[in-house]
């Protein structure tokens, strides 16, 4: 699998989905299915987004159930709302204090949503393989991410 080729076609498809207007939990929505139904290893791709309380709640995803809220200390999307960085993490079980939601995941990787430098939320990807994210999948979903922010301006 070509994971550039991959994530291009993902950037050209999301740019069709954008349009003026869109509200953006209806974009969220499509990123997320586009996401799931175009990266094979996904296991649960969605958005968590920020409450004035220094939390992010759940917002649209494709997948199993999920945890609804999230304090910025914890988990890998807190540590990634919190730090205003993308994290990956090659084996959650090693990761401390990371959320189980569904015990089959094996790695994550969160990327923040942030517009003008303000934090909206993260995108949370999940995979039942273990290391399944890299660098190169931090470098598409933070230009994907970037697409959507400026989608909403």
């Amino acid at each position: 699998m070509d994971k550039k080729a991959l994530y291009e076609s993902v950037l050209l498809q999301a740019s069709g989905l954008i349009e003026p207007g869109l509200k953006p939990v209806s974009l969220f929505a499509n990123i997320t299915a586009l996401l799931k139904q175009n990266i094979p290893y996904l296991s649960w791709c969605g958005f968590y987004l920020k409450n004035e309380d220094r939390s992010l709640y759940l917002g649209p995803f494709q997948g199993l159930v999920a945890t609804t809220h999230i304090p910025f200390e914890k988990g890998v999307c807190g540590k990634a709302a919190r730090e205003e960085k993308t994290v990956i993490v090659e084996d959650v079980h090693a990761f401390p204090g990371h959320i189980a939601c569904d015990a089959g995941s094996q790695s994550e990787i969160v990327v923040p949503l942030l517009h003008h430098g303000i934090l909206l939320g993260v995108l949370d990807l999940d995979s039942y393989d273990h290391a399944a994210f890299d660098t190169i999948d931090q470098y598409y979903l933070e230009r994907l991410m970037q697409q959507v922010v400026e989608s909403l301006s």
